[in-house]
């Protein structure tokens, strides 16, 4: 599968698009932050 052909989710965070990583093959449907950064800093 080519780069441009995965999944992109919006992070709730900073609004970035952030794309499909191997590691989150198992919980894609629930992943909402491109980072952990962000997943600290969500909006409360």
């Amino acid at each position: 599968m080519k780069k441009s052909e995965l999944p992109v989710k919006t992070c709730m965070t900073c609004g970035l698009p952030f794309t499909w990583r191997k590691k989150w093959a198992r919980c894609w449907d629930d992943v909402r932050y491109c980072s952990e950064r962000c997943r600290r800093n969500k909006l409360a």
